[in-house]
């Protein structure tokens, strides 16, 4: 017995099938071989043409039913992660009417940010636990306003997870996980958020029907099927954007567990028990996947820009010619806990959230050129990463969040010893990390929904850690002493601003 699990990225759509009993991965392919392109007429401006996402999809299909050389019959359930924020609008006819806006268009921004002072922080905060920024609802206002006409042919709004669905199922539907990242979840109401949609002027009718996030949400055309040489009837039974759904890949599920990423950006993803939401808006909240009425389970993201991109970067260029990732972190761990004053402000990809949008630039601070070498800046850079993680996770903390437990995949920064060691130290949490994906967390997530596995214990049972780091008592109060300079650095810049 098997699942099927898809991953819709912006860069390309990956799929995976998995055993149910064993949890192993039986075949896993994703296309296209190079990123997808993305479009963009203006600057700030980025789209994809939906249909794209289903022809790789259709490919990524037939890779893995080749490898794994099963009878589709065998595969009992078919779970979605996708791209969050994205904007899919289809006519009554089922057929997108421009070409998706993507997760990284900015131009909702200023649409948001009016929404906000209009409305209020107070309202939107309350009801929503973010600002309507540049997420979905504030990308349809700007369609609204710059495509009127092609606006009032609308019939219904999607995710891109959802608009696969639909080519999956033929039914259009949506979440309540979904509808909180497009700014369209009330949490004060436990409704769709009608204040903001008559704020820019939305009709009820253009959301979609909401199922559960585990559940029945269609079943498999004869046409998808035929196209994708699967079984007619095949039911899908999860869907969630890809953070949401990385923590459930990850087996993150209740209060005072971590998900955590760290590749060119880095995402601290903790589940808060309550309703919640910080002041600055300096997080994000979404609801996460086993969020429903009367249990609360929200998704607080902090995301961090500047990650792997600054270890990169020092590699290139401040470590010697040729030396790989694995010599870097050694020569980072010649350096005493908190480099000897060298703090690294790692902002230098753009603006940050956790700085209310601010974008201060990459900064050094307390080089020595008599004492300090390249062991020393290659630490620095490590340590200014965990702590710029840890500034949201004190955010969480001020959320009334417990931190526990950080889960990650075993890649990227997470290989690196000095790195967990670090975040262990300074947040106090265990590490642990798991060698998973979210193609294949998709499809546990499928077989949740179709109650082939009781409860998400069960179908993360085979999931097992590959190295686990607590925090070391000898090096917490160095490690803390460190982020606390880091943090004097950090607001001594700001305020500068």
């Amino acid at each position: 017995m098997y699942l099927l699990g898809y991953d819709i990225g912006s860069s390309s759509v990956k799929a995976s099938i998995v055993d149910v009993n064993t949890g192993n991965i039986e075949a896993s392919a994703f296309f296209p071989g190079s990123e997808a392109p993305i479009i963009s007429h203006k600057a700030g401006w980025a789209e994809q043409d939906p249909q794209s996402w289903w022809d790789y999809l259709r490919q990524a299909t037939a890779a893995v039913l080749d490898k794994s050389r099963l009878d589709p019959a065998d595969i009992k359930a078919i779970g979605i992660s996708y791209q969050m924020h994205g904007l899919v609008a289809v006519d009554r006819d089922r057929q997108p009417l421009r070409p998706a806006i993507i997760w990284c268009d900015s131009r909702g921004v200023p649409y948001g940010e009016k929404a906000f002072s209009d409305l209020g922080a107070e309202k939107c905060l309350s009801h929503l636990l973010n600002s309507p920024g540049n997420f979905t609802a504030s990308k349809l206002r700007w369609v609204k306003e710059n495509e009127p006409e092609l606006f009032e042919r609308i019939y219904k709004i999607m995710l891109p997870g959802d608009y696969i669905a639909m080519r999956l199922t033929d039914r259009i539907a949506t979440t309540v996980t979904g509808l909180s990242e497009c700014m369209l979840w009330d949490f004060a109401t436990d409704s769709p958020a009608a204040f903001l949609m008559d704020y820019f002027g939305f009709p009820e009718s253009i959301i979609p029907e909401i199922v559960p996030t585990f559940g029945d949400q269609g079943h498999l055309t004869a046409a998808a099927a035929a196209e994708l040489g699967l079984k007619e009837g095949t039911p899908v039974t999860y869907r969630a954007g890809d953070q949401p759904n990385n923590a459930l890949s990850l087996n993150v599920f209740e209060p005072g567990e971590i998900a955590s990423t760290a590749g060119t950006s880095g995402v601290v993803y903790g589940i808060n028990g309550e309703v919640s939401y910080d002041p600055l808006s300096r997080v994000n909240t979404f609801a996460h996947v086993n969020h429903r009425s009367g249990h609360t389970r929200l998704g607080i993201m902090n995301c961090i820009n500047g990650t792997g991109i600054l270890n990169s970067w020092i590699r290139r260029n401040v470590a010697p010619e040729s030396m790989g990732y694995a010599e870097l972190n050694e020569l980072a761990s010649r350096a005493p806990v908190g480099a000897a004053g060298v703090s690294i402000l790692p902002f230098g990809n753009g603006a940050e959230r956790v700085l209310c949008n601010r974008e201060t630039g990459c900064s050094i601070h307390g080089l020595n050129f008599l004492t300090h070498g390249r062991e020393h800046l290659a630490r620095a850079a490590q340590e200014g990463i965990v702590f710029a993680f840890q500034a949201g996770i004190d955010i969480m903390k001020d959320m009334g969040m417990e931190v526990r437990k950080i889960h990650a995949g075993h890649a990227n920064m997470f290989l690196s010893p000095l790195f967990r060691h670090t975040l262990a130290n300074v947040s106090g949490a265990v590490i642990e990390l798991y060698d998973t994906d979210g193609a294949a967390g998709a499809a546990r997530g499928a077989g949740i929904g179709a109650g082939i596995y009781a409860s998400p214990s069960e179908a993360f049972a085979t999931l097992h850690v590959i190295e686990r780091t607590e925090p070391d008592a000898a090096l917490t109060a160095a490690t803390a002493e460190a982020y606390a300079l880091w943090q004097r650095r950090l607001k001594a810049e700001l305020s500068a601003l």
